[in-house]
């Protein structure tokens, strides 16, 4: 496998789904550097550059605790802008992880999509 830059992966240390990402790249001897965005935050432009690439409605973990707690007003006419705005004042509302293969961007974790995302 090879990576044009080093794989990184974006989430929240204390994650489950990140827990296993972060196991299946060991198990196949990925090597990684983790930011964790809670800790250490998001860029906006980062941020806007994943929305543009991914869409903002696979982007923002409307399934999280953080984000159903929002009051309806918040959450009623979402799009890209409010989207952004969300995930960069709460980065807990992006949903976990976004693995960055320099080239594109992988959302979510399935053992299959990392299979397939590291085969090409």
């Amino acid at each position: 496998m090879t990576v044009g830059s080093p794989v990184v992966i974006y989430g929240i240390k204390n994650c489950d789904t990140m827990k296993k990402a972060r196991t299946w790249l060991e198990a196949h001897d990925i090597a990684y550097r983790f930011h964790d965005y809670k800790a250490a935050g998001i860029e906006r432009d980062r941020l806007k550059a994943w929305v543009e690439e991914v869409g903002w409605e696979k982007l923002l973990n409307r399934a999280g605790t953080t984000f159903r707690k929002l009051p309806d007003a918040e959450k009623a006419d979402m799009n890209a802008e409010k989207a952004v705005h969300l995930m960069e004042d709460q980065p807990s509302m992006i949903k976990r992880p976004v693995l960055d293969l320099g080239d594109r961007r992988v959302v979510g974790f399935k053992p299959e999509i990392y299979e397939a995302a590291f085969a090409s």
